[in-house]
């Protein structure tokens, strides 16, 4: 059985990885989809580009060097943009394997000005969210993008996509490796 090592024990982020890789491979690939909680390397709420592709990528290398075992690390960083007195949400994603990197990164999406306020404030998105909209743990549910859209797209949704473009690289292996 191949693994696939995600670099969060949160169920959202298992579960896209999940549904990203079977309905790139198919049910009867014979994944195991293991979630381990790890270091991100940057700060509990990353707010830039750069920072949040960072807290991606050191997920997934960790989880390569602590589980040699696996056949794919996957990291998933949520993160924030801060666009003159606007924020927009989103999240990146990077795929390893032993000889192949993917990433891709989520759409991205306004946030209102209460949680802007209470971010630029020191408060994380998800808590934000939790302030905000009276919930309990938001993050390990439908997130922002959920309540913010009437659950239209919820969290395992939208980080999905995102899944699935960052194994460009893995099925188009020729394209993509190094051949120098």
């Amino acid at each position: 059985m191949k693994k696939v090592y995600i670099g969060s024990e949160n169920p959202v982020k298992i579960e896209c990885t999940k549904r990203g890789f079977l309905q790139v491979y198919g049910a009867e690939s014979g994944f195991e989809f293991i979630g381990k909680s790890v270091p991100s390397g940057v700060s509990d709420q990353p707010m830039s580009h750069e920072e949040t592709f960072r807290g991606a990528e050191n997920r997934a290398k960790y989880l390569r060097k602590q589980y040699p075992d696996g056949t794919y690390f996957v990291g998933i960083e949520g993160g924030i943009q801060q666009n003159e007195d606007e924020m927009e949400a989103f999240a990146w994603v990077v795929i390893l394997s032993d000889d192949l990197e993917g990433k891709a990164r989520t759409a991205t999406f306004q946030l209102p000005p209460k949680i802007v306020e209470l971010i630029r404030q020191g408060v994380e998105l998800g808590h934000a969210d939790d302030i905000v909209f009276n919930r309990n743990n938001s993050k390990q549910g439908n997130g922002a993008v959920g309540i913010l859209t009437g659950d239209v797209i919820d969290r395992v949704e939208y980080y999905r996509h995102a899944v699935i473009l960052a194994l460009i690289p893995f099925l188009n292996k020729k394209l993509y490796q190094n051949h120098g």
